[in-house]
């Protein structure tokens, strides 16, 4: 505890046989800030050989400046504090290797952001040429599926594929089946309305607030994911809240257009899990955006531009969960329709266990003259 002190003195302290580092001059020897040691600490990840009772100041050993020296190394390669945690933990030799996987998932992720910018600067293009060259009429292909899985008594997910509207729903709590299929029907009236791409979002935004307004108060916690595309003719708008995901397969590649909503990805952006831990963390259920009559309404929102020969993927977790992305567009890319993917998806996800329910919807875009 620190007790308001700045625990930045200099010099060393006495302690048993050994003489110990105060926390200003293990931060110089290290190269580590103040700062940086006490969220380690609050970590476990570099615990101070001794804290002052009374002052709070955190005291150090200098055998402790070698996993100090490789926390700071480990950081500079921007590996996260879960991952260092592990590796600090492991023999040499063993860290070794840890480290050299660690870097050819760097190199992994990396080609992964190189292609989602590719598809940003596509997605950019189109709108910078939009006024200048005519759009492809379109009309959409589609197919919906769900499955209750293998392990869960019910089916709580909900899943929607229409000439314009595209949503799937992750429905839990007690009344979570229901809600999920409130969340969809809020939006289907929007298949009969005629809208265009400058009302698009804002009609979506507008259909899925009702639903979350509506959403039922509970003694346990109840609600639903929403993931949704409206289209009007070559523009998509996408909402998302929660942890299903919506992914579109291009020429480039398969690129996932949403971000979850839950504790874990919170955990994950921040570096204090890796993707590996997520599945396993016992928060992985928690969301921190849904429709939930307790929860404020903070969907996602944003347009896109489409065109013939894309193919777009909604799934709840009970797929993406067990199934990997590279499963995923190796499926898109090979199936001659939605109904297809759809089957064949699903079968993967039963495959693999199906512990969860499982909700998909698949869309390709179609030039109207190949309609």
């Amino acid at each position: 505890m620190d007790n308001g002190r700045a625990d930045t003195g200099v010099g060393a302290a006495r302690y048993g046989n050994g003489e110990l580092l105060t926390i200003g001059a293990f931060a110089r020897a290290s190269r580590l800030s103040p700062k940086a040691l006490r969220l380690y600490d609050e970590l476990g990840l570099l615990t101070p050989a001794r804290v002052d009772p009374h002052s709070g100041y955190r005291h150090y050993a200098p055998a402790q400046l070698e996993r100090a020296r490789l926390v700071a190394w480990l950081r500079r390669l921007g590996m996260p504090l879960a991952r260092i945690r592990e590796v600090c933990e492991l023999a040499p030799g063993a860290a070794a290797g840890a480290v050299a996987a660690y870097w050819a998932q760097v190199e992994a992720d990396t080609a992964a952001r190189r292609d989602l910018a590719a598809f940003l600067v596509d997605q950019l293009s189109r709108k910078d040429t939009v006024m200048t060259e005519p759009r492809t009429p379109l009309t959409m292909r589609y197919a919906a599926g769900t499955d209750r899985g293998l392990v869960r008594p019910a089916n709580q997910d909900a899943a929607y594929a229409g000439p314009r509207l595209l949503a799937v729903a992750d429905g839990y709590g007690p009344g979570g089946g229901p809600a999920a299929t409130a969340a969809i029907e809020a939006l289907t009236e929007l298949e009969e309305r005629d809208l265009n791409s400058a009302d698009l979002l804002g009609a979506l935004e507008e259909a899925a607030r009702q639903a979350h307004r509506a959403a039922p108060s509970a003694d346990e916690p109840t609600g639903s994911t929403l993931t949704a595309l409206l289209r009007s003719g070559a523009q998509l708008a996408l909402l998302h809240i929660g942890d299903s995901r919506a992914y579109v397969l291009r020429d480039s590649g398969l690129f996932r257009i949403t971000h979850d909503h839950s504790v874990v990805q919170s955990l994950i952006d921040e570096g204090r899990l890796t993707p590996e831990e997520a599945p396993t963390h016992p928060q992985r259920a928690l969301l921190l955006r849904s429709l939930d009559a307790d929860t404020e309404f903070a969907p996602d929102l944003q347009l896109l531009d489409a065109r013939p020969g894309e193919r777009y993927l909604l799934c709840t977790d009970g797929l993406t969960g067990v199934v990997p992305a590279g499963t995923l567009q190796h499926v898109l890319t090979a199936a001659d329709g939605p109904e297809q993917a759809v089957t064949e998806l699903i079968a993967l996800a039963r495959e693999a266990g199906a512990p969860d329910n499982v909700g998909c919807v698949v869309a390709e875009m179609v030039a109207v003259t190949e309609a």
